[in-house]
Parts: C-alpha cells; sequence; structure tokens
C-alpha cells in the first residue's frame, strides 16, 4: 500500500513542490489550504489526480485540523508523515503590526504545526511516521524586531519537543530551515529582497525529500539550507 502524507498550506510554494515530489515517488498526498480555488487549480496542475487529496481550512484552527487528518486516514486508511508547512509573515516590524494580524500568524506559524502534531501523533506512532516542520533561517538567527522570526524560533522549539515525546516510538521528526526562498510567500512582504539569491521552492523540496528518503532507522532532525551567497 502506498505511503500517504499530509502537507498543509500545500497548493503553491514550498509546499506544493513537496507534494509534487511526494506524487513523483509514488506517495498518496493529501493538501490543506484555505483558498479553494488556489488548491483547485494546484489540483488540475498535477498528473496524479487520483492519488491527491485537497482540504480546504485553516491550520490555525483546531477544528479544520482534526477534520483534515480524520479525512485522510478515514480515505486513505493509513497517514505515514505530516508536513507542517503552512505559514506567514508580516511586513515592516512588531511595532508596525496590528494586533490582530500579529495572532493570525502566531495561530498559523506556531499553533498550526502543534495543532497537526497533536492530531497526527496517534497515527504515525501506528505507522512509525514521520513529522516536519518548515522553519526558516530566521528560526536560527534574529533581526530587530521580527515577530515572524519569533515564531519560527517557536516552530524549531517544537520539532525538538516533539523529537523527544515521539522518538521512543520510531516517529522520526525533522525541522527544515530554509534562506530565501523565490515563492508567494514574499508577496505579503512587497516581494523577495532585490538582487538577493534565492532558492527555488523545488531546491526545498529535494532537501524535504532529503530527509524522509534516509533509510530505516537513521532520522535527520535539523537542515538548514540557504542560497549561495546569503551570508545571513
Amino acid at each position: 500500500m502506498e505511503p500517504v502524507a499530509l502537507v498543509t498550506g500545500g497548493s503553491s510554494g514550498i509546499g506544493a513542490a513537496t507534494a509534487r515530489a511526494l506524487l513523483g515517488q509514488g506517495w498518496r498526498v493529501a493538501v490543506t489550504g484555505r483558498d479553494a480555488d488556489r488548491l483547485a487549480a494546484f489540483a488540475d496542475s498535477t498528473e496524479a489526480k487520483g492519488q491527491l487529496l485537497t482540504i480546504r481550512g485553516d491550520t490555525g484552527d483546531e477544528g479544520d485540523v482534526a477534520a483534515a487528518v480524520r479525512q485522510v486516514t478515514e480515505s486513505c486508511g493509513r497517514l505515514d508523515m505530516v508536513i507542517a508547512n503552512a505559514g506567514f509573515s508580516l511586513p515592516g516590524t512588531l511595532e508596525d503590526h496590528e494586533p490582530e494580524a500579529m495572532r493570525a500568524m502566531v495561530l498559523t506559524n506556531v499553533l498550526g504545526p502543534a495543532l497537526l502534531v497533536r492530531e497526527a501523533l496517534p497515527h504515525l506512532r501506528e505507522s512509525k511516521g514521520r513529522i516536519v516542520i518548515v522553519g526558516s533561517v530566521a528560526g536560527v538567527r534574529n533581526t530587530p524586531g521580527n515577530l515572524y522570526s519569533v515564531t519560527k524560533w517557536a516552530a524549531h522549539a517544537l520539532a525538538e519537543n516533539v523529537r523527544l515525546l515521539a522518538t521512543k516510538d520510531g516517529v522520526r521528526v525533522t525541522v527544515v530551515a530554509p534562506g530565501v526562498v523565490d515563492t508567494p510567500f514574499w508577496d505579503e512582504r512587497g516581494g523577495s529582497p532585490e538582487s538577493a539569491p534565492v532558492l527555488t521552492a523545488e531546491q526545498v523540496a529535494k532537501t524535504i525529500l532529503f530527509a524522509v528518503n534516509q533509510p530505516e532507522g537513521v532520522a535527520v532532525n535539523h537542515l538548514v539550507v540557504r542560497p549561495t551567497g546569503q551570508v545571513n
């Protein structure tokens, strides 16, 4: 039986590239997203429609996350990996952010992965599966007033916390921390830095697959990947 993965924020960017790569390796893949049209467009762009499940929902909402995990396990009969990819940033610094926007970012970037782990862990213990959390270089270094960085430090801490909890049960946990990536992530920040070196979403997806394709008994826990030329 094909392995099954659930990818949050999987309709574009790193999530979509990772979903495509997994489909190419024969996985059955479910992707979640808040925009139904974007999910439909992603589904239409793939050639593995019988292997793909799209689920509309908010990764920061406990009911949506529980429903997504339930739908995947009921439809596919198992769950072998979850990839907590959904996330966003805000332009400016925390001095500029509206409190409600700050709250939304914390819910998506921190609570979202925690909810996903909470719902998926019983199934992953059964399958001896994997948890991948998409972090950021911003989660290993700080810049002034960067609340997004705070959320990614929290996501990295969550990955290690969950590793300590679940490794004894055979569940492998990885955090992948990309540098600057050319994805729609930057749209809300006014575009990626000019003249900055960037990774592609496909390159980050290959890094994720490098971690998850390791042989039984090998756990890659933390990968930082920057474009050549990125200093910070």
